[in-house]
């Protein structure tokens, strides 16, 4: 197995940090470039059921403006050197999101956890990870941080 590029998604939960150590190990391994990729949960399947104080579209673009600044922080938090890693920040759903970007990058492994947001969070929003192991073209390892 030639493995070229990774790909880390990632929730900013605590989990994330030990996600994220466990694919920079695997990027080293394999010299492979490692991308570190956060999804924006996109709202337009939610517009029917609040109204927020300011437009749709507006809200979703500081959702992403704040999510950059997080990815930025997040990273100098757990990398010493985060400027060889690409990071990415998409907006939609998130399965999807990942998975098209796998597609278009040309991903050779996935390195996700198996757990992120607990409660409300999973019920709303799924499990993701199950999703990309089912939809992905390529191989995932994913992680239970808590073992």
């Amino acid at each position: 197995m030639d493995v070229k590029n990774i790909l880390a998604p990632v929730d900013f939960s605590e989990n994330s940090g030990k996600i994220l150590q466990t694919a920079l190990y695997f990027s080293q391994k394999f010299e492979a470039k490692l991308t570190v990729l956060f999804v924006v949960q996109s709202f337009d399947d939610y517009s029917g059921f609040f109204v927020p104080h300011i437009p749709l579209s507006q809200f979703e673009e500081d959702l992403l403006k704040s999510a950059e600044n997080k990815m930025d922080a997040f990273l100098h938090e757990n990398i010493d050197a985060p400027e060889n890693v690409d990071a990415k920040v998409l907006t939609g759903d998130i399965a999807e999101e990942i998975t098209g970007f796998v597609e278009k990058s040309g991903t050779d492994l996935i390195v996700m956890g198996t757990h992120g947001y607990k409660g409300l969070e999973k019920v709303l929003f799924g499990s993701v990870a199950e999703k990309i192991v089912k939809m992905a073209g390529c191989p995932v390892l994913t992680i239970n941080p808590y073992k």
